[in-house]
């Protein structure tokens, strides 16, 4: 896990047997809730797979970049845009933004 004060970047939130080897989902619901009660959003990174946004508050953004390739630019300007207004409603609010691995994308 990488992070600065408001941004965390980490591999995917996984459950069953992935959990032995990346971030378990509800690990990471534990730890953004206990840390960041109410305002952290979640923004995934993963083409190729999601999960149930509810471990988050439905606070998730999906946006589907494939593994090992450049986004297209309008998937960067809707990220960035959703990225900045999130962080500008409050100033406690944080992103945690994940692809697979958590460097890839």
């Amino acid at each position: 896990i990488f992070s600065t004060d408001r941004i965390i970047a980490m591999s995917f939130p996984s459950s069953g047997k992935q959990s032995f080897y990346r971030n378990p989902i509800k690990e990471v619901a534990r730890f953004l809730d206990t840390k960041h009660p109410d305002h952290y959003k979640v923004y995934n990174l993963c083409s190729e797979k999601g999960y149930d946004p509810k471990y988050f508050h439905y606070r998730v953004e999906r946006i589907f970049i494939d593994d090992h390739n450049v986004p297209a630019l309008q998937d960067m300007l809707k990220f960035t845009a959703s990225v900045r207004e999130w962080m500008s409603q409050d100033e406690k609010n944080i992103v945690a933004i994940h692809c697979k691995g958590g460097k890839g994308r």
